[in-house]
């Protein structure tokens, strides 16, 4: 390889890279530390290259890496993903309006939806967000999805409880019945013991 190029690490031998090579669990990671292998064993980095199934520059690229990180930076490096469209302090102007719970006059629902829950970050934020993103925002910060039975914000809690000591209750006792006589299989009375020995 070129003076430019070439690895400047001297922490591994080729047979020690080949060693963690044959440990490694990405496949794209011990072909690349194979290419750096033959490289320390003087091979010139086209062949190295087209050996372990890359072009020159890819082989250049990841020796820059190795020098730079050893053998941890010819792993691919995991994508964050996007970030969260909600900062952290609107995170926590949410987690609070879902404790508050609506105000019905004020947002026309008396309990939150996930639905609902987008409409208002809409309006307050003016983040525009899938309801299934509200979903795991809500996951994120510790929240679980429960249905529970609705209550009218009109009801009368003392009429129901009032209601529910004057109705009649049912008797859980039934009522004696007389036992059936048992029955052979094929639907006759059977008879008794002692009746068929005395014929």
């Amino acid at each position: 390889m070129r003076a430019g190029v070439s690895i400047t690490r001297g922490d591994l031998t080729a047979s020690e890279l080949r060693k963690a090579a044959s440990g490694e669990k990405d496949g794209a990671a011990a072909r690349r530390i194979l290419a750096l292998a033959l490289v320390l064993d003087g091979v010139d980095r086209k062949t190295a290259a087209a050996t372990c199934g890359m072009d020159r520059q890819t082989l250049r690229d990841w020796v820059h890496r190795y020098n730079a990180a050893g053998v941890a930076g010819l792993r691919n490096l995991k994508s964050p993903g996007r970030g969260s469209k909600l900062t952290a302090r609107q995170q926590a102007e949410l987690a609070e309006l879902v404790e508050a719970g609506p105000d019905p006059a004020v947002h026309g629902v008396v309990r939150w939806r996930r639905v609902d829950l987008r409409d208002e970050l809409q309006r307050r934020f003016g983040v525009v967000l899938h309801e299934r993103s509200v979903g795991k925002v809500l996951a994120k910060l510790g929240y679980r999805k429960l249905s529970v039975r609705p209550r009218h914000p009109q009801a009368d809690e003392e009429a129901q409880e009032t209601f529910k000591k004057t109705s009649p209750r049912q008797s859980r006792r039934k009522s004696p019945t007389a036992p059936k006589a048992s029955r052979s299989k094929s639907g006759s009375k059977m008879r008794p013991g002692s009746a068929s020995k005395a014929r």
